[in-house]
């Protein structure tokens, strides 16, 4: 593995985003909670602290252990970083009396030094602070300024130590990527070998190692995490991965069969599983979000469990697991108390007995994506949309029956079916049909109806951290909204979802 940048968080929303500018740039890092630097620091080339929501001058303030960081190795204060290196330094941090938030451009660059080298002044920055560096650090040197905010930028003579005031992970800071590249690759001198190339090689090498002979079960989805996942493991352990494919009766319209067809000629040893009578049973009666994914999770559980017996002296459990699950985990702040209880197979109980294998677990989805193809997985496999755990059971609102779950396959199927007609699925991130607990009147000829509603939901992403309904086109809503209630019956009405994430969901349970 590749260790070549430390990012510590100090509980910045952005902090994953400098992470992903960084990986683009073919270098990798990772994310650390200031206050657990990691004791070895030699496979770490360079350091970038993140922003924070708490300020240097509270009773809160985070303080990381820098002694073996600060004047010894490359390091970029970022923001509260920038703020922390000046404040704790000699300088000084008091209250903004400007407004210090959104977009500001550089006024004045001292162009001779090699952070802001081919970067010009008038540049656009973006600014998330209410407090601002007054006075620099003991041996400091201004580098930037914005007609506001006079300490912009500034070094430490005699250290490779930076800091910056502006956020440039942000799309809004039009240079950012360059100025991450001038101190990485110029200044820091860290080498961009980070390619999905690289990674396969790297990853089917420990994995061999790790594994040696050992049997190992992975549950697929036909998801794309799932899936490269398998690939990675069969490419170090070839037939001792036994991969099974559970269906719970709320996948897609004959989503079971598709699946199952997709990775013929793959080389995987696949086997299907029905057991959508079994989930059905154990989901009769619950309409409660979380006491439906409880069910749904435990008969997963069950299930695998099941099936992973009849595989003789199996000894690892394989997830899909990706890195923003990881950081989560580990995060300034613990892991969220909203995490939902059914993630894949995660959650699985002591009684398997079995060691965990995650070989995504430091990528980002869209990394996930392009380890695919360096692998020559199919195109529309890897471009297939996230499909939740728990499936269709989470986007009908209230009790699940059959009947329910026919309605639903039967409007997503229209709908999905359409986006893939009018060209329009692989630039949405998700898109999905909730059946609604809600009737309305209808007419249809000269009858009165009084049938179901559906909402339908399309939104844009990077990594489903933040979502955007797409503005879909009306002409192809309207068709859309005609085949739903044409083709299916029991339903209409057709709604269509324009609530973005935060605050909504991209889910509705």
């Amino acid at each position: 593995m590749q260790n070549n940048v430390l990012i510590l968080d100090f509980g910045s929303q952005y902090t994953q985003l400098i992470a992903r500018r960084v990986r683009e740039l073919n270098i990798y890092c990772e994310i650390h909670p200031y206050h657990k630097v990691p004791e070895n620091l030699d496979p770490f080339k360079a350091v970038i602290l993140s922003g924070s929501p708490l300020s240097v001058r509270g009773d809160d303030a985070a303080h990381p252990d820098l002694s073996k960081i600060k004047g010894k190795m490359p390091l970029l204060g970022v923001c509260y970083g920038a703020q922390y290196l000046a404040h704790f330094n000699g300088g000084n941090v008091a209250p903004s009396n400007n407004r210090e938030y959104g977009r500001a451009k550089l006024s004045t660059i001292h162009t001779q030094e090699g952070l802001f080298d081919n970067i010009g002044e008038g540049t656009q920055v973006w600014m998330s602070h209410a407090d601002t560096i007054a006075v620099l650090p003991e041996n400091a040197v201004l580098l930037a300024s914005t007609d506001d905010v006079k300490n912009a930028a500034y070094r430490i003579a005699d250290e490779e130590t930076y800091a910056i005031q502006f956020h440039p992970e942000v799309y809004h800071t039009t240079d950012g990527k360059l100025l991450l590249e001038n101190f990485l690759v110029h200044i820091a001198g860290v080498a961009q070998t980070w390619t999905p190339a690289a990674f396969v090689d790297t990853t089917v090498n420990e994995l061999k190692e790790k594994l040696g002979k050992d049997k190992v079960v992975l549950g697929l989805s036909g998801g794309v995490d799932s899936t490269v996942a398998a690939m990675l493991l069969h490419g170090a352990i070839g037939s001792n991965l036994y991969c099974i494919f559970v269906n719970n009766g709320l996948l897609r319209k004959n989503e079971f069969d598709s699946v199952l067809k997709q990775y013929e000629g793959m080389g995987l040893n696949v086997k299907g599983v029905d057991a959508a009578a079994r989930f059905l049973s154990a989901l009769e009666g619950v309409s409660d979000p979380e006491k439906k994914r409880k069910a749904i999770g435990n008969s997963f559980i069950e299930v695998f469990d099941q099936e992973a017996n009849l595989v003789e002296d199996v000894h690892w459990l394989a997830q899909g697991t990706i890195y923003p699950d990881v950081i989560e985990s580990v995060s300034v702040n613990g892991p969220s108390v909203t995490i939902k209880s059914h993630h894949n197979v995660g959650g699985l109980p002591d009684f398997m007995k079995l060691k965990v294998v995650e070989p995504l677990r430091m990528l980002f989805k869209d990394e996930v994506r392009r380890v695919g193809k360096q692998m020559g997985i199919d195109a529309e496999l890897l471009g297939r949309h996230p499909f939740p755990g728990p499936g269709l059971g989470i986007r009908i609102l209230g009790d699940i029956t059959a009947e329910k779950v026919r309605i639903l396959q039967e409007v997503d199927a229209v709908f999905i079916d359409g986006l893939r007609k009018w060209n329009l699925y692989d630039k949405v991130w998700q898109a999905g049909a909730m059946l609604l607990p809600v009737q309305s009147v209808g007419v249809m000829g000269d009858e009165r109806t009084y049938e179901k509603v559906v909402a339908l939901r399309a939104v844009e992403s990077t990594d489903g951290m933040t979502a955007d309904w797409v503005n879909l086109p009306y002409e192809f809503l309207q068709e859309t909204s005609n085949n739903i209630i044409n083709r299916v019956k029991g339903v209409n009405r057709v709604v269509y979802d324009i609530s973005s994430k935060p605050p909504a969901t991209i889910e509705w349970e």
